[in-house]
């Protein structure tokens, strides 16, 4: 399975962004779809995921309110709706994958990867 995630971009604080991750094959019923950041010098933090069959979702409560992640079928691919950027949004944005509960926020028990996509918030 290949994840590609794109839409990162320099954002003013306030601002809005959008993220993608298209899935390379559909996602099963009890595959859970998620983003994970990185910051400079910074580990990899949990931010937000859903479950591709009943929609759960899970976010980190410091995005709780302001991000949003969605599911779109059509294109096997999860968004993740970003407002109200703060600087300390400033991150590389992962999507990853694993099959199970989103509610998991350690790195290490999501087994598929994407390449990241930079999201830089200024003030």
């Amino acid at each position: 399975v290949q994840l590609q995630a794109s839409g990162g971009g320099l954002v003013q604080a306030g601002g809005s962004l959008r993220l993608s991750c298209v899935s390379s094959t559909r996602p099963f019923s009890s595959t859970a779809l998620g983003w994970f950041r990185q910051a400079p010098g910074n580990e990899y933090e949990f931010v937000a995921a859903i479950n591709w069959g009943d929609l759960r979702t899970y976010y980190a409560d410091f995005v709780k309110g302001r991000f949003t992640i969605s599911k779109e079928s059509a294109e096997n691919a999860v968004h993740l709706q970003m407002n109200s950027l703060k600087l300390d949004d400033t991150a590389r944005y992962y999507c990853a994958r694993r099959v199970g509960s989103p509610r998991v926020t350690r790195r290490a028990d999501w087994n598929n990867w994407g390449q990241g996509t930079l999201v830089t918030v200024s003030s």
